[in-house]
Parts: structure tokens; sequence; C-alpha cells
């Protein structure tokens, strides 16, 4: 089967950089009904960045709303699936280098013969690694 590549739509919150902040935000989210299609969290100066790929944003937004998050977004980046193979992620890098794309971040994890990634690039490159990728656009 061929990857899949989706063009989502992800927003960032900065937290505390303290045990149990990312819990709490993604407890809200649980409790709300609220499906993610990615997540990722890294330290950010001294705070740490969650990102967010909601699968209905508009849900996910009124979370944010009531819990008073401090959202950035909405920007753009890829949701890739597919069958795991050897260098499947060096195959979407090497696309993206070819096109002369800048990769920000790519979080990608393999399991039970399959394997997904995030990928991140400059909103500027969102279009060409869209084509380069063959990624369907965001939406229902």
């Amino acid at each position: 089967m061929a990857d899949t590549v989706r063009q989502v739509e992800y927003f960032y919150v900065e937290v505390p950089n303290k045990a149990g902040e990312g819990a709490r935000v993604l407890r809200a989210l649980k409790d709300a009904g609220v499906n993610l299609l990615g997540f990722s969290g890294f330290p950010s100066g001294r705070r740490t960045q969650l990102d967010f790929m909601p699968a209905d944003v508009v849900a996910f937004k009124q979370v944010a709303r009531a819990n008073k998050w401090k959202l950035v977004g909405p920007k753009r980046g890829f949701l890739i699936e597919g069958d795991n193979r050897l260098g499947a992620v060096a195959d979407l890098m090497g696309a993206l280098a070819d096109a002369n794309i800048n990769v920000i971040a790519l979080d990608a994890v393999g399991t039970d013969g399959r394997y997904g990634a995030l990928c991140w690039v400059a909103p500027r490159d969102v279009k060409k690694a869209a084509r380069v990728l063959g990624a369907a656009t965001a939406g229902p």
C-alpha cells in the first residue's frame, strides 16, 4: 500500500516546563472528546511547546477557549502514514531535500509493520511540500 500524506492544521501552546502540564492539557482534550491526529511536545526555552494536530479543529478551539489557552495557529503540517519499510523516512526527507525544502521538524515512529510521521516545514514551503509529497489538503 502506498503512503498516505495529509496536509493538516496544527496549533501550539506553551506551558510551564514542569511535571504534569502536558497531562493536564491532554486530559482536558480527552474529557471533551477531542481526538488528535498528532501530538508533539518539546522544551522551548524555559517553557514547553505542545503541538496539536486535531481531527476536529472547531472542537479543539472550543476546548482551548474554555481553558484560556493562548493558541498559536492554525499553521500547516503533514501527517504521513504507510507500510513500514527500510528507509521510509529517508525517502521522505530525500524528496523534500531534492526540492530544496528545509524540514523544520519531523517526528516518526514505526510499529506492527506500519509507520507514521509528523512533518513541519516553513510556511513559505507548505504548498511546494504538498506537491512533492502528494498530500491531500486539510479538511473534514
